[in-house]
């Protein structure tokens, strides 16, 4: 039988505190600034043809010779898929995140603030699901979602990842789409339902990130090399499929491009790949500094334009 010494329970007893501490802050936060999106979002509103479905900046062809030929109505439609697009890919990554939440509590005292704000996040990621799915319907857009390959991987990931890997992956979904989503309720030129779901989203999802952020570096004080190394390898794995689904290949044909064509300007396009590098700049740098950026994993990241 397991025994443990009175510095180890004290160790024990003093994470406790600092879980229950972050949890009834985030659980206050939640009680201010929640949202109800079939409420707030104006789903009846029509949809006005010239304005863009996101920042344009963030289009994956912004800045190449080929958006300059493209017509004005085929960028506002090709910015309406992609925002759909990634969206669906926030969709996707949320549902994982649901799954390993639940598992992640599911033998922790439900009395605690910290399994309660983490019930709170849940059912904050269903209605941002929930948001997503039905913007998507509005706007007349299939719902994109990644590769199937990349769908079935996702179902070991789901089921097993845990502790650091579990929250410093959710990390790299939750802050690329945090970046993107403040340039787009800011942003006059795209569409009110883009500009009402990114600020809803926006404001819910900043206390996920601190909860994900202060779990994952708990999770690591009593991590050994061997499981960092691993947890580096498959969190580089994560970036990467993230990363590269943001936008569906079907979105170019949508628009009306040569899907080949447009899919070798956005490999080319130094601009969308800075994009991406601003996107994960807070991530990486968290999880450089807690020593998760590392080893095989770094090839990943730069295949990716995390870094």
């Amino acid at each position: 039988m397991e025994t443990r010494t009175d510095d180890e329970w004290a160790a024990r007893l003093v994470k406790a505190r600092e879980r229950d501490d972050t949890g009834n802050r985030l659980l206050a936060s939640s009680a201010k600034m929640s949202y109800d999106p079939l409420v707030e979002v104006d789903w009846d509103a029509p949809i006005p043809a010239d304005l863009y479905g996101m920042t344009p900046e963030w289009c994956s062809l912004y800045g190449t010779e080929l958006w300059d030929r493209m017509t004005e109505e085929q960028r506002i439609t090709l910015t309406i898929h992609e925002a759909a697009s990634i969206a669906g890919t926030g969709l996707w990554f949320e549902m994982i995140l649901m799954q390993m939440l639940l598992r992640d509590v599911y033998d922790h005292d439900p009395s605690t603030a910290h399994v309660q704000f983490a019930l709170t996040e849940i059912a904050d990621e269903c209605r941002h699901s929930t948001m997503f799915a039905k913007s998507a319907t509005k706007f007349g857009v299939p719902s994109y979602r990644p590769k199937w390959w990349i769908h079935q991987a996702a179902r070991a990931f789901k089921t097993v990842a845990s502790g650091s890997l579990a929250y410093g992956g959710t990390l790299f979904a939750e802050e690329v789409l945090d970046m993107m989503q403040r340039d787009f309720m800011r942003d006059d030129r795209v569409q009110p339902i883009t500009r009402t779901v990114s600020k809803i989203h926006v404001t819910e999802e900043a206390r996920h990130i601190r909860f994900a952020r202060e779990e994952t570096v708990r999770r690591l004080e009593d991590s050994n090399p061997i499981g960092r190394a691993g947890v580096q390898l498959v969190l580089g794995v994560t970036a990467y499929f993230i990363l590269t689904s943001l936008v569906n290949d079907k979105c170019y044909e949508a628009a009306g491009l040569d899907v080949r064509e447009a899919k070798k300007a956005r490999s080319e396009n130094e601009h969308y790949h800075r994009k991406l590098r601003e996107g994960c700049s807070k991530t990486v740098e968290f999880l450089d500094a807690v020593g998760l950026i590392g080893g095989p994993a770094k090839f990943l990241l730069r295949r990716a334009h995390a870094i």
